[in-house]
């Protein structure tokens, strides 16, 4: 090979290197460096597959300290933060887990002295960019019939059912509770 005919396919074998290096990099990002980052380092962001990011940046709620009372039958709840992650209002309807064929969303009201836990009517509203606190006491999501015990430690799975459709699922501790002592009105 002369140097004449190094000199022009040099050039042209390096442009097709960069083009298919530059297309492989990450939106947003040169070719072999990560936004934000030190050359020879990459952010978490950089090596998520585009998959992976739209799945995460969709997600409408994150689930912050979920815990779930402990039972060997009978009743029990899980409570836990509900984190708005989006612009508009979010819509908790319905819940379900593995442990209990019936789940139901409760709130607990005063009534003459007496603290009272019913289904909540429309279920949980989550604002925009907002929080809603599940807690001993207050809303939280109740499993009225456990059929598989839930001992001290266990991770319980769960799926949050959304007003649009969506679903968002997480784990709950299992945690010993004496609980508030409310009695429950199951058709109010």
């Amino acid at each position: 090979m002369t140097i004449t005919t190094v000199t022009r396919v040099l050039p042209a074998a390096l442009a097709a290197l960069l083009t298919a290096a530059a297309c492989a990099a990450p939106s947003g990002t040169a070719a072999g460096t990560a936004t934000g980052t030190a050359a020879g380092t990459v952010s978490p962001a950089a090596t998520q597959t585009p998959a992976s990011a739209a799945a995460t940046a969709a997600a409408p709620l994150s689930i912050e300290d979920p815990w779930v009372k402990t039972a060997r039958s009978g009743m029990s709840a899980v409570f836990a933060t509900l984190v708005n992650t989006t612009g508009e209002a979010v819509t908790v309807v319905a819940a379900s887990t593995p442990v209990s064929p019936s789940v139901e969303l409760h709130e607990v009201v005063g009534d003459g002295g007496t603290m009272t836990m019913r289904r909540k009517q429309g279920g949980f509203v989550i604002p925009a960019g907002g929080r809603h606190v599940l807690q001993p006491g207050g809303d939280h999501i109740m499993l009225m019939d456990v059929r598989t015990a839930v001992e001290p430690g266990a991770e319980v799975p769960f799926t949050l059912t959304l007003k649009d459709g969506r679903t968002v699922s997480f784990t709950a501790v299992a945690k010993e509770f004496a609980g508030a002592n409310e009695s429950y009105a199951p058709h109010e």
